[in-house]
C-alpha cells in the first residue's frame, strides 16, 4: 500500500472516530422488531452496546432500519462502529450479512485487501485494511461488527450459522 494510500486511510478512520455515525443508544420501537446486543473485547476492555431495529421494506423484506450504539475504546473500535452504521442502515439481512462477511474476510487479509470490487463494496471500510495487519488490532474492528450478527441471532433473522461464509451479494429487481 503507497504512503498516500495509508494516510488517506488513516485519515477515514480519525474522521469516523470523531464524528461517529449512530452513536447514542435510541430506544427501540415495540411496535417493530428489535434487537440490542452488548460486547467486550476483553484483550483490551473496548465495549459496545448495539441496538438495531429492523422494519419490513415494501417488497416484505426485513431491513435494518435504524442503528445505534454507545461504545467507549479505541479509535479504531469507534470508526468501526461508525462505518458499520452508515454501510448497513436501509439494508436488507442479505446484503448486510455480506457486508460483514467481506469485512472479516479484509480483516483476515493481513494488510493485503481484497480486490478492487469488494473494496469498492466496502467503502469507507476498506480503510481498515491497515488494521488488518495487526491481529490485535482486528478484534477492536470487529466488535461492531460481532454486535450486529448477535442482533441477528436474537431476532432470528440470521441466513446462516457459519459467521465465515461469504453469501452472494444479492439482486435486487
Amino acid at each position: 500500500m503507497s504512503s498516500s494510500m495509508e494516510t488517506l486511510y488513516q485519515q477515514v478512520i480519525l474522521d469516523h472516530a470523531k464524528n461517529p455515525q449512530g452513536s447514542g443508544l435510541v430506544d427501540l420501537d415495540g411496535s417493530h422488531l428489535g434487537s440490542e446486543s452488548h460486547q467486550v473485547n476483553p484483550t483490551c476492555g473496548d465495549e459496545v452496546t448495539m441496538r438495531v431495529q429492523f422494519a419490513e421494506s415494501a417488497d416484505g423484506t426485513t431491513v435494518v432500519e435504524r442503528i445505534s450504539w454507545e461504545g467507549q475504546g479505541c479509535s479504531i473500535s469507534q470508526a468501526s462502529l461508525s462505518v458499520l452504521t452508515e454501510l448497513v442502515t436501509g439494508k436488507d439481512i442479505a446484503t448486510s450479512e455480506h457486508i460483514a462477511a467481506t469485512f472479516r474476510e479484509l480483516m483476515g487479509s493481513r494488510g493485503k485487501g481484497l480486490d478492487e470490487a469488494r473494496e469498492d463494496e466496502l467503502g469507507d471500510a476498506a480503510a481498515f485494511t491497515g488494521v488488518s495487519q495487526f491481529p490485535a488490532r482486528v478484534k477492536c474492528a470487529m466488535l461492531g461488527w460481532v454486535a450486529l450478527r448477535d442482533t441477528f441471532a436474537r431476532s432470528g433473522l440470521l441466513t446462516s450459522d457459519d459467521p465465515t461464509a461469504v453469501p452472494a451479494t444479492p439482486h435486487h429487481a
